[in-house]
């Protein structure tokens, strides 16, 4: 008996080793491939720097979500359409707050009557008829963003306009900005148009100078002529600024 325990105990540190090896190999599949997928997945980008809290989002989102899909008609529809958004005004900035569409999103979670799912573009989305405002998904939420309407009886929350993304269109609070404080698409897009805006505001900003100096011309001339390279004459074109 002791020396089959003493061979199991002997296999054991090889057997703990591969599980380990085993666990953390499926980890590192499982985290790229959700990397990947959130690389991959449209989202919207919020920069506050960029943001004057005129709350046109608010007003666009409000009208997408209404039922003529109009800002005259939406102002007399009962009850009140409401936006899916709010914009934070401080003291230093303003910033958009919306729904945050996590990966593993708890509201879908605790939500008893599977009124809030994942669409297939990766969206979390809630339906209305299945609401029965019971408020599991605000209080599970750590960003706060599901809000009870008293009017309409059942959570709100944002969709990301999902009709209009299956419609290859922007957001309506994208498509409504004008600062261009969100923009919406995937992750290496907005990256992308980041970039070329930073590349362009320091370009601009730049004192070029005001010589630009071209290849050195030299004439090809036989082994036995040529000069040292101390004694080549170069030519350059002078630029001068007005």
């Amino acid at each position: 008996m002791h020396e089959q325990i003493k061979k199991f105990l002997s296999y054991l540190p090889n057997t703990v080793s591969l599980l380990i090896s085993f666990v953390y190999l499926s980890f590192e599949v499982i985290t790229m491939s959700l990397l990947k997928t959130s690389l991959e997945r449209p989202t919207i980008y919020i920069d506050p720097k960029k943001c004057m809290g005129c709350r046109s989002c608010e007003i666009a989102c409000a009208v997408e979500h209404s039922m003529s899909k109009t800002l005259f008609g939406a102002i007399f529809e009962k009850p009140t359409p409401k936006p899916r958004l709010k914009v934070v005004v401080a003291d230093f900035f303003n910033v958009p707050l919306r729904c945050q569409h996590c990966e593993d999103a708890p509201c879908i979670k605790v939500c008893p009557t599977g009124a809030i799912k994942k669409s297939e573009e990766g969206f979390v989305i809630l339906n209305a008829n299945k609401c029965i405002g019971c408020l599991m998904c605000v209080m599970a939420c750590p960003f706060g963003h599901p809000k009870y309407e008293p009017e309409y009886k059942v959570v709100l929350k944002c969709d990301s306009c999902i009709e209009r993304a299956r419609e290859g269109r922007e957001p309506a609070c994208v498509e409504a900005c004008p600062t261009k404080a969100l923009r919406f698409g995937t992750l290496e897009e907005i990256l992308d148009e980041i970039r070329k805006e930073r590349a362009e505001e320091l370009i601009s900003g730049l004192k070029v100078p005001g010589i630009v100096y071209m290849k050195p011309v030299v004439e090809e001339k036989k082994k036995e002529e040529r000069i040292s390279p101390m004694d080549v004459y170069t030519a350059y074109l002078e630029v001068k600024w007005y």
